[in-house]
C-alpha cells in the first residue's frame, strides 16, 4: 500500500537554528524558505536531499500540536515519517479497517506539499507517528 518515503518530519524549537545546522554542519545546499501553515500551527521548510526531504517543523501559535512535542523534547527531534500513497481515502479506509487510529477524526487535510494527508497514531505504528500523503501530481 505505501509508496516511497517522502520525508522525515523533525520538530525544532528554532527553524532558523535547524536550517543553519543542516546547511553548515551537514552541508545541505537546497533548503526552502520557511512558511507558516497557520491552520496546522507550524512554520515549515524542507531540506531537499537526493532521495527524500527533511521537513523542519517549528511550533506556530499556542495551539500548535508541535508545541507539546517541543515541551517534552526541548531540543526537538524526529516527529514523524511520511509515506506516499496513491489514494488518501483508500489508505485511510484501509487503516481504519485494520483497527488503526487515524487522527483528526479521519478527515484528510492539506499538507505542506499541497496534497491531502492523514496521520496514523503511533500506538498502531510501532511507536512512530506516520503521515500518509497522497502522491503529488507534479513536482514537489
Amino acid at each position: 500500500m505505501i509508496g516511497k518515503l517522502n520525508h522525515v518530519g523533525v520538530a525544532t524549537p528554532s527553524i532558523q537554528d535547524a536550517i543553519a545546522m543542516y546547511r553548515d554542519v551537514l552541508g545541505a545546499t537546497s533548503i526552502t524558505e520557511p512558511f507558516v501553515m497557520e491552520e496546522q500551527g507550524v512554520r515549515v521548510c524542507f531540506v531537499n536531499l537526493p532521495n527524500s526531504q527533511i521537513e523542519l517543523l517549528e511550533p506556530y501559535g499556542e495551539k500548535s500540536p508541535v508545541r507539546a512535542f517541543i515541551e517534552k523534547n526541548p531540543k526537538g527531534g524526529q516527529h514523524h515519517v511520511c509515506f506516499e500513497v496513491e489514494d488518501i481515502l483508500a489508505a485511510r479506509d484501509d487503516m481504519v479497517a485494520k483497527g488503526a487510529t487515524v487522527l483528526n477524526d479521519g478527515k484528510p487535510r492539506i499538507g505542506a506539499h499541497g496534497t491531502p494527508v492523514i496521520f496514523v497514531h503511533p500506538k498502531n505504528m510501532g511507536g512512530v507517528l506516520v503521515e500518509l500523503m497522497e502522491t503529488p501530481k507534479g513536482a514537489h
